[in-house]
């Protein structure tokens, strides 16, 4: 089972979907490219449990974190 968590100013929304199931994993990737494509930021954790931003989907990832893009000023 693996998870997208997305941050907003609500606070988080998660998706688990089964790795095993390809129309999940399908859905999960469509879903990774609608909030990269709206500005979002995904992070997955490596080897180390440090943070790795990633541009593309990753099945494999336990969890990919996503977070909207941030505005200074």
């Amino acid at each position: 089972m693996a998870t997208l968590i997305i941050m907003d100013h609500n606070g988080d929304t998660r998706y688990d979907f089964n790795t095993g199931d390809a129309k999940a994993v399908l859905e999960a990737e469509a879903r990774v490219k609608e909030l990269t494509g709206a500005g979002f930021t995904a992070t997955t954790r490596n080897t180390f449990g440090e943070p790795t931003v990633t541009r593309s989907f990753d099945p494999t990832a336990e969890e990919t974190l996503f977070f909207p893009r941030l505005v200074g000023g």
